[in-house]
């Protein structure tokens, strides 16, 4: 399960807080391909960990909030628009 922390179930047994996410912007049909393995490379570069969730129409990219300036650099480093 993917929630905001304060929406996590009181009889949870094991959650790990502390991610960030990012949307990927636009619609990403079946015929595009290595848009998420092009970012997800950027951000091994940096040595910084992902966990991507991938819906019908877009990615979600999440980075432990310790990297995300990290990640927010790399990004724009390598032309990415983050807002």
């Amino acid at each position: 399960m993917v929630c905001l922390t304060e929406n996590v179930p009181a009889d949870i047994l094991n959650e790990e807080k502390g991610w960030r996410a990012f949307r990927i912007e636009g619609t990403l049909d079946f015929s595009m391909v290595g848009v998420l393995s092009k970012i997800t490379g950027i951000l091994a570069g940096e040595n910084i960990g992902i966990f991507a969730i991938s819906t019908f129409d877009t990615d979600y990219i999440l980075v432990k909030e310790k990297d995300l300036e990290s990640a927010l650099t790399a990004l724009r480093d390598n032309g990415y628009q983050v807002l």
